[in-house]
């Protein structure tokens, strides 16, 4: 297993004086220790690979993304999926773009839903900036982002992305954000897509009959027709988005008519994470989020300190993107199809700044005398039943 994962290892770490333009910032860095190896790009500050041993110990790829960097420069421009980037200065969606901290109001571009709310910082997130690559070793690799003001959010914000691989195996992700001179609000997130199947089954490339289970997630953000908070919180029991216990994927996601968004059938929803009594709001030691394959053997466990998950099914993809060369499996070229990954974004509460009675400020809204904005999630991967 060790063997083939350090073949997979062929790219290795490029030079830290690549130019933060150019080609350059569709150059892959990949890092590695025995049991994972994991590629990112300076565009977006985005994970493009994660290989894993499976049960037969073969390295799977269970991110989706694309073969060549460049590529993803077209999907911003074309589909923009977001595809494995850092998501923010404010991850989701912010109603009608607009906020007020501290009495002063900020309009953000209206960027989704015909102008009626933000996505994820608007018309140019983080996503789609070039990152400075700043530190890396051969398991972990720092980023760097200087926001000085982007879409008309408040001053200036430096922002470092630290990803490391360790034995477990395991992928850690911090995000840290630090205010240099007004308070503004911050939450990032990682927007990775999964496939714990890595597109292994040729006749089914749907996450349909991966299990999930979010033990902590008895309720989430209720949402308006176009998946803005409308300030209520809901309970899952007896509802499609019940993951309290495990279940597979698919054995509801048909029921769940308009539960992300109006005439949509799917989940794309945001859960509370409600730790357990005598656990801290923000403990990272308790894994709030399981979810494994049959197919491959793979299980994946979430830390984080986060007080929300966004889940997102994939509804929306229709067989139109090709799956990465690594997960390509068959004789002829497999695509994407809808329900054919899961996106696990560990962020707080949706438009929190514009819903004052859920008390969320401490957690989202900083300043040059708050602590950082850290946004920090651990991926423990294994093989069920192991």
């Amino acid at each position: 297993m060790i063997s083939s994962l350090l073949a997979l290892s062929a790219l290795t770490l490029g030079a830290l004086a690549q130019s933060s333009s150019g080609q350059g910032v569709f150059t892959k860095y990949t890092i590695s220790t025995p049991g994972i190896n994991a590629s990112f790009i300076p565009y977006g500050a985005r994970l493009t690979n994660l290989f894993v041993p499976d049960k037969n110990g073969t390295p799977q790829d269970v991110v989706l993304g694309y073969d060549s960097g460049t590529t993803y420069l077209n999907d911003t421009e074309t589909d923009h999926t977001y595809f494995g980037a850092v998501v923010g200065r404010y991850a989701n969606r912010i109603k009608n773009g607009t906020f007020t901290v501290q009495g002063v109001t900020s309009h953000i571009p209206e960027n989704e839903h015909g102008g009626e709310d933000t996505l994820h910082g608007g018309n140019v997130g983080y996503d789609q900036r070039n990152w400075t690559v700043v530190s890396s070793n051969t398991s972990s690799i720092t980023f760097s982002l200087l926001d000085q003001g982007y879409e008309g959010f408040p001053g200036t914000v430096i922002t470092y992305a630290t990803y490391t691989v360790s034995s477990g195996p395991t992928w850690t992700s911090r995000l840290v954000s630090i205010p240099l001179d007004e308070p503004t609000p911050i939450m990032l997130a990682n927007h990775v897509y999964w496939n714990l199947d890595a597109f292994s089954n040729p006749s089914d490339l749907t996450i349909l009959n991966d299990t999930l289970h979010m033990p902590y997630s008895a309720r989430y953000v209720q949402i308006d027709n176009i998946e803005v908070p409308n300030g209520t919180i809901g309970i899952v029991n007896g509802s499609s988005l019940d993951f309290t216990s495990p279940k597979q994927i698919g054995r509801d996601i048909l029921n769940a008519i308009d539960d992300c968004g109006f005439n949509c059938t799917g989940y794309d929803n945001a859960f509370i994470l409600d730790r357990p009594r005598y656990s801290a709001p923000e403990a990272t030691d308790i894994s709030v989020l399981t979810m494994y394959s049959n197919v491959t053997g793979i299980q994946l466990d979430v830390y984080t300190n986060q007080q929300s998950l966004q889940l997102y099914a994939c509804d929306n993809l229709n067989g139109t993107i090709p799956v990465k060369m690594s997960q390509q499996h068959g004789n002829s070229t497999s695509y994407v199809p809808k329900f054919g990954c899961l996106v696990i974004e560990t962020q707080q509460w949706i438009d929190g700044i514009n819903n004052p009675q859920w008390g969320q400020d401490q957690y989202q809204i900083y300043s040059p005398t708050t602590q950082p904005a850290i946004n920090f999630a651990q991926y423990d991967f294994s093989i069920v039943g192991s």
